[in-house]
C-alpha cells in the first residue's frame, strides 16, 4: 500500500474542500493517504513527508502564485532538498481560485519546480479537458488543468458553496490516479 500525504494551506476553506476531495480518491484507490496543513508542520511531519511514497502539494492561488503559507512551507523544505530526502518520490499539485484562470498555472508551475528541485517524479492529471459546447460547469475537468489539478471557487462563495460538484469530482479523480501512478512506481522499483 503507497503511502500519500497532500500538504496543503487554505486560506478560507475552498483548497480544504479541493483536499478532502484529492483524500477520497487517494483512499479509494487503496492508498494510506492523509491531509497535512502547512501550519501543522512539525517534526514529526518531516519525518511522515520523508517516509511518503508520494506528496500532493495544493495551496490556493492568490496574486498569481501560491499562498505565503505555502511558500514558508516550500522554503522550509530546503533541509529535505539538502539529505535529498523526497528524491524519486512522486509529486503532483492543485489549486484553486476565484477566476477560471487566476493565473493558477503559475502556481502548478511554483510546485513543479519545487519537485524537480526535489528530484520527484511528476504527475499530472491524466484527464481530457471539458472543451465542448454540451460541457457544463459540473462536467470533470471543466477548467481544464494537464499539468495540475485546477478549481475555482467564487469570491463570494463560501466553502459549502464552492468548488462546484464537478471540480471536486475532478479532484477525487486526481486523487485516485496520484495513488495509482504511485502503486505503479513502487511496484516498478521493486
Amino acid at each position: 500500500m503507497s503511502k500519500i500525504v497532500i500538504v496543503y494551506h487554505s486560506g478560507y476553506g475552498h483548497t480544504k474542500k479541493a483536499a478532502e476531495s484529492v483524500l477520497a480518491g487517494a483512499l479509494e484507490a487503496g492508498a494510506d493517504a492523509r491531509l497535512l496543513p502547512v501550519g501543522e508542520i512539525d517534526d514529526a511531519a518531516w519525518a511522515e513527508l520523508a517516509a511518503a511514497d508520494a506528496i500532493i502539494f495544493g495551496a490556493p492561488t492568490y496574486m498569481g502564485g501560491p499562498s505565503a503559507d505555502f511558500k514558508k512551507f516550500a522554503d522550509a523544505s530546503s533541509k529535505p532538498w539538502l539529505e535529498q530526502a523526497w528524491k524519486d518520490k512522486i509529486a503532483a499539485g492543485f489549486t484553486n481560485s476565484a477566476t477560471m484562470n487566476g493565473d493558477k498555472f503559475a502556481t502548478i508551475q511554483y510546485f513543479v519546480t519545487l519537485a524537480m528541485q526535489h528530484g520527484m517524479i511528476w504527475a499530472g492529471t491524466g484527464m481530457m479537458p471539458s472543451n465542448t459546447k454540451a460541457a457544463t460547469r459540473d462536467d470533470l475537468n471543466y477548467v481544464g488543468g494537464s499539468t495540475g489539478l485546477l478549481t475555482q471557487s467564487p469570491a463570494d462563495a463560501s466553502p459549502e458553496e464552492a468548488p462546484p460538484a464537478g471540480d471536486l469530482e475532478t479532484a477525487r479523480m486526481f486523487g485516485a490516479r496520484v495513488a495509482a501512478v504511485t502503486a505503479r512506481w513502487i511496484a516498478a522499483a521493486h
